[in-house]
């Protein structure tokens, strides 16, 4: 609070005393001292138990405050639809795996009625069934002795080549330690269970510092395609941004996310400041920034700007749900009107009709202002910091109004954390800043490769067979168009 007059106790025979002057000056330092007060508790009620339907939070820090009774649902009118496919849905039945590797036919080998076990050489039917197995040896050890020889025609000792698969000095393939990358920033296995997933399926032990050393040399590998990415996204008309918290050695860092069409980039910082975001995107990005209402994106020069409407949606049912006066009421208005732009939002995402989209945008910014102008002096504390940001950012708040092609959440970078938070709740963050960095990039490529279609692994042996052989191509992230 504010530093407000302190009021002293005063008896009430000397109130009868006071000249009228002074009783106005007391009531008005009351008056001022009741609103701060009323700003205070309002303050603190927001400060309560927070979830993820009022939050940022994520669904499962829900879980410590659940009932452990079942719920009651006898009163609930709309039941929710039943989990699994729905009505209608057309279904994705397996036909095959699209390639056979051994092709095995099994005839009857006696006849169960008589015993015999002589059959006739033409068949009567053949079913087909195509099965995925396991191999008895998924991983092989391979002995290569390489022989120096001597050329017969002009005595020039000359030594076998290397497979193109396997690095001079390093005792696992480029294959397999492509998949050891993968099951571990993908798969998000620790350094000891990939440990026993190979004393698992090749019988082999693998040290800890060999798993270390593998996973260094992928993300060096990796390292100079994810810069390229980086200098390309900068230039994209339409970018999503997020951050979320990293811990380095006992210190909280963050990682930041950049997701756009069909590519995604993360960045290990020191903190989730203005700097950061000018060193991600430089002074000014020249396309739209999607994010959240944080406040460092406030003032970035930036051409045009899209607040996730979501994160607006659970700052209003916050506000439903501390009930003060008559903010029920006006958070339950502009949730209705959140959720109608979802709805006609996703409506143009399926018909694609502009002329209808338009037409409805405009009534819709008609509603919008009469529900700003009819709750401005009458919205609580927290309410009134929502409308005054609403009218302030209406530019930034409601740009896919105008530009549908935009959507009015930052659900792509959200989406992109997903990977990295798992990974962070698995492996509890990282030992330096060098392996936090080194992180950042594999989360680049693996995410950047799902959203183009490609195999994570394949480019990670692409990666580093160009860092063993000169002359071989050198893999890129960039989305081929």
């Amino acid at each position: 609070m504010s530093d407000a007059p302190k009021l002293s106790v005063v008896e009430p025979e000397s109130l009868k005393q006071l000249p009228a002057e002074e009783l106005m000056r007391i009531i008005v330092q009351q008056q001022i001292l009741i609103q701060e007060l009323q700003q205070e508790i309002e303050r603190l009620k927001g400060n309560q138990r927070s979830d993820s339907q009022t939050s940022s939070k994520p669904p499962s820090s829900d879980l410590l405050h659940k009932s452990e009774k079942p719920k009651d649902n006898s009163a609930q009118e709309a039941p929710k639809r039943k989990p699994g496919g729905q009505p209608g849905h057309p279904g994705r039945t397996r036909k095959g795996f699209g390639r056979v590797d051994r092709l095995v036919i099994l005839r009857p080998e006696y006849c169960p009625d008589c015993g015999s076990d002589r059959f006739i050489e033409q068949f009567l039917s053949v079913q087909h069934q195509q099965v995925a197995r396991l191999v008895e040896r998924p991983i092989e050890v391979v002995e290569y002795q390489r022989q120096t020889c001597q050329c017969a025609q002009c005595s020039q000792r000359v030594s076998a080549p290397h497979p193109s698969d396997v690095v001079p000095g390093q005792d696992l393939s480029i294959g397999l330690q492509a998949l050891l990358t993968w099951l571990g920033n993908h798969g998000h296995l620790s350094y000891e269970k990939q440990q026993e997933w190979l004393l698992e399926f090749g019988q082999i032990k693998i040290g800890v510092g060999t798993l270390q050393a593998t996973n260094h040399r992928v993300a060096i590998a990796v390292a100079q395609p994810v810069k390229e990415l980086w200098q390309w996204a900068k230039q994209q008309s339409h970018v999503h941004v997020d951050q979320t918290p990293w811990c380095v050695k006992r210190v909280k860092e963050w990682l930041w996310t950049v997701a756009g069409t069909r590519f995604c980039l993360f960045h290990a910082a020191d903190t989730r400041s203005r700097t950061e975001l000018e060193e991600i995107l430089g002074v000014e990005f020249a396309g739209v920034l999607s994010s959240d209402d944080y406040s460092v994106y406030n003032g970035y020069d930036v051409c045009h700007q899209q607040k996730c409407l979501a994160h607006l949606r659970r700052h209003f049912k916050k506000v439903i749900r501390l009930g003060h006066g008559n903010d029920p009421q006006l958070g339950q208005e502009f949730l209705d009107l959140i959720d109608e732009a979802f709805a006609q939002h996703q409506r143009w995402r399926t018909t694609h009709d502009a002329q209808a989209y338009r037409t409805w945008a405009e009534c819709f910014k008609l509603k919008l202002n009469q529900a700003l102008n009819h709750w401005s002096g009458k919205a609580g504390y927290g309410a009134g910091l929502l409308l005054r940001s609403l009218r302030e950012k209406a530019a930034q708040w409601w740009y896919f109004l105008d530009h549908p092609e935009v959507p009015p959440d930052n659900n792509q970078a959200e989406r992109s954390l997903r990977l990295a938070v798992t990974k962070r709740k698995v492996c509890g963050g990282s030992r330096s800043m060098d392996g936090f960095s080194e992180t950042a990039d594999l989360l680049s490529v693996i995410q950047t490769c799902r959203a183009q279609g490609r195999s994570v692994i394949e480019l990670f042996k692409q990666a580093m067979h160009a860092t063993v052989c000169i002359a071989a191509p050198k893999p890129s992230l960039i989305p081929q168009t």
